[in-house]
């Protein structure tokens, strides 16, 4: 019982001392796959930055696209109530000028 006593501390040393270094390797991994990941995280910004200005484009297209439909529209809805006022407007003088 005495050997035992003697034996484990030296058992569980020797396996913390297996743990740490285990440990040790992880860490240094670790390290690397995240300088690994940083990289390709500043190539990913730096692409999306040159694209900035492919959609800036789009975005102005899109804006003069749907500023020139409202236009167009607001030209339709006015000759359409033009149109419907007249109606109105000869139906209430007791004429129809059609």
């Amino acid at each position: 019982m005495e050997f035992m006593s003697q034996l484990m501390p030296i058992i569980v040393y020797i396996l913390l001392a297996v743990l740490l270094i285990v440990l040790i390797i992880l860490v240094i991994k670790l390290l690397s796959t995240v300088d690994k990941t940083n990289a390709v995280l500043d190539d990913i910004e730096e692409k999306s930055r040159s694209l900035n200005g492919v959609f800036g484009a789009i975005d102005s297209i899109t804006d003069t696209i749907s500023m020139a439909s409202d236009k167009l529209i607001d030209g339709i809805a006015a000759i359409v109530g033009k149109v419907v006022n007249r109606r109105r407007k000869t139906k209430k003088g007791g004429e129809d000028y059609e």
